[in-house]
């Protein structure tokens, strides 16, 4: 888009106006010469992670801009995430984190503002398709709410809007968000609680002899990529109603699927490798210890190597889902959530496939 452009809160006149901008603004990037190339390059991207981190943005944001810069051809892992996660604060205090909407969020100086506030934690000479630069187009930019949009001073919190944790339960990384979570979950161990299918998942919630309590670790498998198929939205499991009728509003739930960028509570998400293709996620047995520790960034399952080896080898892979078509194509080039969950032939570093000629 256009910079300013999903600043606009509803639709308007604004909105056809805007329309016609970025069309005429995308014949002239033809005799611009201005390529995607040139815009999506690696400081640009960190000045999206930067950004969704500060807004306390959605988890899905990791997978799509993965999925981006791979294939830009920018080497961009899990660890950059973390990395940046360290240092940024975050500073729009929006739902579901935070109290106010985002119309509130427009109206408080918008992401411009926002932009402005991080300050040096962004590149502002990255090109933008504009032709501008970062920096030129959040020059006049200013906060007219400090308490919808806080300054690097006064941030509503000062690190860690997503993490990155890894352990034997995800040896190639899971997120998660904190400030989403009730804090007293961020260094916890319970008891697992597992389902096999959503649907099992659904059926067994508001059991009211479902074995857990609010110290257990809710755990959904065959959600991801793959086993989903497609990595749907179910990763913000329900509390069980035995436990909501209690007062419970939050426990630790973790799955290798994906949830909705409003959604809250400690749910730990895109566990990789997933369950499907025999990610340690598929080896959980009910009972077993699931330790979390979101300062050491530690996610394991309290068996030992010798007993995860020997259930790794009595594991039995699901059978295929299809047999053929494009459902055989994507289970067979998907990537997992921790590489964007792409097909491997649409990454920039891919070798292009010669022409079959008959």
């Amino acid at each position: 888009t256009l910079p300013g452009a999903s600043s606009i809160p509803a639709p308007d006149s604004r909105h056809s106006a805007m329309a016609t901008m970025t069309g005429r603004r995308i014949v002239d990037m033809v005799w611009d010469d201005l390529r995607p190339s040139q815009i999506m390059t690696a400081a640009a991207v960190d000045n999206a992670i930067t950004t969704v981190l500060a807004l306390a943005g959605s988890t899905n944001a990791v997978i799509h801009l993965l999925a981006m810069a791979h294939r830009a051809g920018i080497p961009l892992t899990l660890d950059r995430f973390d990395e940046l996660a360290r240092k940024v604060p975050v500073l729009a205090n929006m739902r579901p984190a935070g109290t106010y909407l985002m119309e509130d969020f427009y109206y408080a100086g918008g992401l411009p503002a926002l932009l402005k506030a991080l300050g040096d934690l962004l590149d502002t000479s990255a090109l933008t398709v504009n032709g501008a630069t970062l920096g030129a187009n959040i020059a006049d930019a200013a906060i007219y709410n400090a308490d919808v949009i806080h300054t690097r001073d006064t941030p509503l919190v000062k690190s860690d809007a997503l993490v990155v944790l890894r352990g034997n339960l995800a040896p190639d990384g899971a997120v998660l968000k904190p400030p989403a979570a009730e804090a007293r979950l961020l260094k916890h161990k319970g008891p697992a609680v597992v389902f096999d299918s959503y649907e099992q998942m659904k059926k067994r919630m508001d059991d009211p002899n479902l074995e857990g309590d609010e110290n257990s670790v809710y755990i959904l498998r065959n959600a991801g990529p793959k086993g989903g198929p497609g990595m749907p939205e179910w990763g913000q499991l329900p509390v069980p109603k035995k436990l909501l009728q209690k007062g419970v509003r939050d426990v630790v739930r973790i799955s290798d699927s994906r949830m909705s960028g409003t959604s809250y509570g400690a749910c730990i998400l895109h566990v990789a490798p997933e369950s499907f293709v025999g990610g340690p996620l598929a080896l959980v047995k009910e009972g077993d210890i699931i330790e979390l520790d979101v300062a050491e960034r530690k996610l394991n399952v309290l068996i030992s190597d010798e007993e995860l080896a020997k259930r790794r080898a009595a594991w039995v892979p699901p059978k295929p889902q299809f047999p053929r078509g494009y459902g055989q194509m994507f289970s067979q080039h998907i990537k997992q959530a921790n590489e964007g969950c792409d097909f491997d032939f649409l990454e920039g570093t891919a070798p292009i496939p010669e022409p079959a000629i008959n």
